[in-house]
């Protein structure tokens, strides 16, 4: 590979890295050419850019990407393939979902960087799948801040019957 060729591949992955705020390093060898088709179609369909890099290129497409991808560098061994995503845990699900219905130990998690944070380790594919989107977060807040207003409201809704019903009693005695 020349080294004009090398700067644009390094370039476009600064730039993907720059424009997703979270990635996820795979291991995806070892997959036949069907279920690499069916995993890119999968990461198609679910809006994740699936990437396959050089570890060296990779690394330096980090380094010039300004980020805190240091913790990284370490997982940049065997063959990779990154995940760039606009939401959190998507890719973490799809690998999740994907080993389960390919009965596959591949794609294997590397490491993740998500939400500015570094997660390195096949392990931590469940505390990725658990974390909520931006989205889900914010309903949960407004959930938690209606909660109160539903409790009023609910309470004077009751009280209201019970006000009428004492009504109604009390002018059915006289």
């Amino acid at each position: 590979m020349h080294k004009e060729d090398k700067g644009q591949i390094i370039e476009s992955l600064v730039e993907k890295i720059n424009s997703y705020p979270h990635l996820y390093i795979t291991d995806a060898s070892g997959l036949n050419a069907e279920n690499t088709s069916a995993l890119r179609r999968l990461c198609f369909e679910k809006g994740i850019k699936l990437v396959v890099a050089k570890n060296t290129l990779l690394k330096k497409a980090f380094e010039r990407a300004g980020g805190n991808y240091e913790d990284l560098y370490g997982v940049l061994k065997t063959p990779t393939a990154v995940m760039f995503s606009e939401e959190a845990s998507t890719p973490a699900k799809l690998i999740k979902e994907f080993r389960k219905k390919k009965r596959l130990e591949r794609p294997a998690l590397k490491a993740a960087y998500v939400e500015e944070s570094v997660y390195v380790g096949a392990e931590m594919l469940d505390a990725l799948v658990a974390i909520k989107s931006k989205n889900e977060l914010i309903g949960d807040v407004v959930a938690l801040l209606q909660s109160p207003a539903k409790n009023v409201l609910s309470a004077l809704q009751s009280g209201k019957h019970i006000l009428a019903g004492l009504v109604k009693t009390l002018q059915d005695k006289e």
